[in-house]
């Protein structure tokens, strides 16, 4: 069984693949209605101490969520807004500018592949071609050295500056009110969410992989998909829901 967030803890949730499922494109996925509802009722029950924390950037969260405005952190942290409203954002780097270029002219010459311009970070999205997932990976990887990093996920696989992700996320709003002195929660469903499960099992907080389990994982707990993650936060409001422990915990 998962344990349930009480007023004393912090909540961290990914959004793609964890509150919403996950689509064939970014631009074709669509939340819930009751989601913006769920995480401002759990923002209020925490005091402010709720986040999302996702890979999109923080303009996309804002539209696919509204009318919610609480906290997030998009593009694994390149992008943060605080609980009052106030943002910070991580400048392009040099390096970004030609692997742009090249990475669009990939995306271009391969039907299926498609280039997400984060600004700060870059993504390039194979799910509607699987067959060309190696050779955007490949090619990635050619970038992926100095001051510029590659994030594999489902069906993608980014580029962003060194230094960055959900576990940085993470910790950077532990050491902020209202998050601060708090045990943390985050639940999410992929291989970027590993960053944030093992910042959360090292302060004695409680990870949860929503989705399929994986022997890779290292969080502690599981939510079999998109509905038993609603359906905790849902119960969780009022009483606790069940869900499959990972290795035993």
């Amino acid at each position: 069984m998962v344990p349930i967030p009480t007023s004393r803890d912090a909540l961290f949730l990914d959004l793609d693949g964890t509150l919403a499922e996950i689509a064939d494109t970014p631009g074709d996925v669509r939340v819930a209605k009751r989601v913006p509802e769920l995480l401002a009722r759990w923002t209020d029950k925490l005091d402010g101490a709720l986040a999302v924390v996702s890979g999109r950037p923080m303009a996309q969260l804002l539209e696919l969520l509204a009318p919610f405005e609480g906290a997030m952190a998009g593009i694994h942290g390149l992008e943060r807004r605080f609980a009052n409203g106030k943002t910070i954002t991580a400048a392009p780097l040099p390096e970004m500018l030609y692997a742009r270029r090249a990475l669009q002219t990939f995306a271009d010459s391969l039907s299926g592949v498609a280039l997400e311009d984060k600004g700060s970070a870059l993504a390039l999205h194979y799910r509607a071609s699987p067959e060309h997932g190696r050779a955007c990976r490949d090619l990635a990887h050619e970038f992926g050295q100095g001051r510029l990093v590659v994030v594999p996920g489902k069906m993608v696989v980014e580029l962003q500056p060194k230094g960055y992700d959900k576990g940085v996320a993470l910790e950077a709003f532990m050491n902020e009110a209202p998050f601060a002195n708090r045990r943390p929660f985050f639940v999410g469903d992929d291989r970027p969410d590993e960053a944030a499960f093992d910042y959360v099992n090292r302060v004695g907080g409680i990870s949860v992989l929503a989705g399929p389990s994986v022997a890779s994982t290292v969080a502690q707990y599981r939510l079999e998909n998109v509905s038993a993650v609603l359906a905790w936060l849902e119960e969780g409001l009022s009483a606790p829901a069940e869900a499959e422990a990972i290795g035993g915990h």
